[in-house]
């Protein structure tokens, strides 16, 4: 067996997680990754001594030794500086999935190796098999709580040494076996929030670190509809929170571009064929390749691509670039908002590839 550590973030699906890691025999240790502290709830709820006392009652429950890990400046370096700076520049960056590559899979990583671990479990909905000799990472079974596009951007090295032990588990059995161990955790509410930082609105989070920068807001010709608070607070596809009114047949807008160099947020009318808003070809970059023996980056080919994590992965051609530094992807039916700075994450039917940024949208 197997000398684990598990990512334990106080809720239900890291609690079950390290219970059948206790389960198969191996030798496990509870981990916290400390974070981020928001003392004054300046910024909305930041219950992460909450969460550290629901993680440590679970590991005693189950007899496991836990451990408080402090990753505050790493986080502050490769998340929210990633995150702060991408808002800035007008792009939509996804701190959930860097979270994971820099930080769970990556900093915790080096520190769990030092101390001897041979791996890190979490509580993800994902399931980890076998292909070709080699570990690859799969959807969840639990369709509605997949959580493989958040692994997009992982490396190889990193698939290698991460175990999902609830990936084959629907929620309302991971509440269900939880519930029959008598954790702590196991009716515990899901948070909603950023990664590891709690129960905050990505807009009061942006609002407290970005200074406001109103600007105007215009339709597709350059009329002047309102005034918007700063683009970074705004993202393309978004309908609600504009502050627009609807035009004269109670239709609604919806953001289809930002020009930061005239400081404007470009609404439309949505419909089937609304310009800015649909497009079938992108630019893609920062590839990330989770499973090297089945997806070659440097060759076309065809596959599934998922541009959100709410949105179905929809079929599409992969043509790399030839320094191999980006690719173009071509999908078979438009896409709504593909937005630059986001992940586009890469399957074969329920394999995950890997993972991309959308760089570029192509409209004609």
């Amino acid at each position: 067996m197997s000398r684990i550590l598990a990512a334990m973030s106080g809720g239900v699906d890291s609690s079950l997680a390290t219970a059948l890691l206790v389960r198969e025999g191996h030798e496990v240790v509870g981990a916290y990754m400390k974070n981020w502290i928001n003392e004054e709830n300046v910024i909305g709820h930041c219950p992460w001594q909450e969460d550290i006392e629901d993680a440590r009652a679970v590991a005693d429950q189950l007899g496991v030794e836990f451990r408080v890990v402090n990753l505050m400046r790493d986080y502050r370096e490769k998340v929210v500086k990633y995150l702060l700076e991408g808002y800035q520049q007008g792009i939509t960056p996804n701190p959930d999935v860097m979270c994971n590559r820099e930080m769970k899979f990556g900093v915790l990583w080096e520190w769990a190796k030092e101390k001897g671990f041979d791996g890190i479990a979490t509580g993800h909905y994902a399931r980890s098999e076998m292909v070709n000799g080699e570990p690859s990472v799969f959807r969840g079974v639990d369709g509605n709580k997949d959580q493989s596009y958040f692994l997009a951007m992982l490396r190889p090295e990193q698939v290698k040494i991460a175990s999902f032990p609830i990936g084959h588990l629907p929620k309302p059995e991971v509440r269900e076996q939880a519930a029959m161990l008598g954790l702590k955790t196991a009716a515990k509410k899901d948070s909603q929030g950023i990664c590891f930082i709690g129960e905050v609105r990505m807009e009061d989070f942006l609002r407290t670190f970005v200074e406001d920068n109103p600007g105007d807001i215009v339709d597709l010709n350059g009329k002047v509809l309102g005034e918007h608070r700063g683009l970074h607070l705004y993202t393309l596809g978004q309908r609600k929170g504009l502050r627009v009114a609807s035009n004269l047949y109670k239709q609604a807008y919806v953001a289809v571009a930002k020009r930061p160099e005239r400081n404007e947020l470009v609404v439309a009318i949505e419909r089937d064929d609304t310009p800015l808003l649909w497009a079938k070809r992108c630019i893609i970059g920062s590839l990330s390749n989770a499973a090297p023996a089945s997806f070659d980056l440097a060759k076309p080919r065809s596959l599934m691509a998922q541009p959100r994590y709410r949105c179905p992965a929809a079929l599409a051609s992969y043509t790399p670039s030839n320094d191999g530094k980006t690719a173009e992807l071509l999908f078979d039916e438009p896409q709504r908002a593909l937005t630059p700075g986001q992940i586009c994450a890469l399957y074969d039917g329920d394999q995950l590839l890997g993972g991309s940024v959308f760089e570029e949208i192509v409209y004609a």
